[in-house]
């Protein structure tokens, strides 16, 4: 199934789909799919789905003694999310951490091939969690104003460059293990009570920025970063990993700084639990005046 739209008098049958890590399960008036990554150790498997125990999966993380690792959907995953779609927009991961990308940047090109005459957008995000949710929902917005294919894609790339990412972490212990931050950044958190800050970069990698100590300095820095940054009050969105609490004080702090913030709470799914961990919080954000 698809959400029809009709611009020029041909009716376009659209899918949205984005990998897991987006933390979308779905939207409200666009067709969406999303494919699963993995977490994998050597004893256990968990399919980032929708019905996946999350909190079973962080507990068990948290007592393992080896190594894990994540998978990035493959192409017959994404293909299998195209659908039957004449137009599909694909938001993926940041590439700098994550074949997510290239994976569908190749299921883009046997869809194409198998279906002349159809297009497929995929977005290298350069993010992940909320970051990725904002440009979905911006795509749907474009996606019901009945935009031709080819605005679409100018204006969501556009839309990209207006929206970032924080991430502010009590443990880096999976991110080490991972081989995605060094086990010496790693041994800092949660030390003395302190929180690891940091954003994702240009080029999509984790940028670190601060380190706090203590619950209310975090969500202080969270708040003068924001700002730095270059938001203004628009759109927000914060995930969690079991830490609800801590969203709703963030929250708190931003509507009293930004009266007009439009913010949504939510939590995290599998792959953003994982370097999350239990705890962390990700803030999605709009930078300045974003382009409409």
């Amino acid at each position: 199934a698809g959400h029809v739209i009709d611009k020029t008098k041909n009716h376009v049958q659209v899918n949205a789909v984005a990998d897991s890590s987006g933390d979308v399960k779905g939207m409200k008036s666009v067709a969406f799919e999303s494919a699963p990554l993995r977490i994998k150790t050597a004893e256990r498997e968990f399919v980032d789905h929708e019905e996946m125990n999350v909190e079973e999966m962080v507990t068990y993380l948290r007592s393992y003694k080896g190594r894990s690792s994540t998978s990035c959907p493959n192409v017959e995953d994404w293909l299998a999310t195209f659908g039957d779609a004449e137009y599909v927009f694909c938001v993926t991961i940041t590439a700098t951490l994550s074949g997510s990308y290239n994976s569908a940047s190749t299921a883009k090109r046997i869809y194409e091939e198998q279906h002349p005459g159809r297009r497929v957008h995929v977005i290298n995000s350069l993010s992940t969690g909320p970051e990725m949710k904002l440009i979905l929902e911006k795509l749907e917005e474009y996606i019901l104003a009945g935009l031709d294919f080819d605005t679409i894609v100018e204006r969501i790339t556009e839309y990209g460059q207006s929206t970032g990412l924080l991430f502010l972490l009590e443990s880096l212990r999976n991110l080490a293990n991972n081989g995605r931050v060094s086990p010496l950044v790693a041994n800092v958190a949660g030390i003395l009570g302190i929180r690891v800050l940091g954003k994702a970069s240009d080029v999509g990698d984790l940028e670190q920025l601060d380190k706090c100590r203590g619950s209310k300095n975090a969500l202080d820095a969270v708040l003068r970063r924001l700002g730095s940054l270059g938001y203004t009050g628009g759109r927000l969105r914060i995930s969690h990993c079991l830490n609800e609490g801590a969203a709703g004080q963030l929250a708190s702090l931003v509507i009293a700084a930004y009266p007009g913030a439009e913010i949504e709470i939510y939590p995290c799914r599998g792959l953003c639990s994982v370097y999350a961990e239990r705890g962390g919080l990700l803030i999605g954000f709009e930078k300045g005046t974003p382009s409409v």
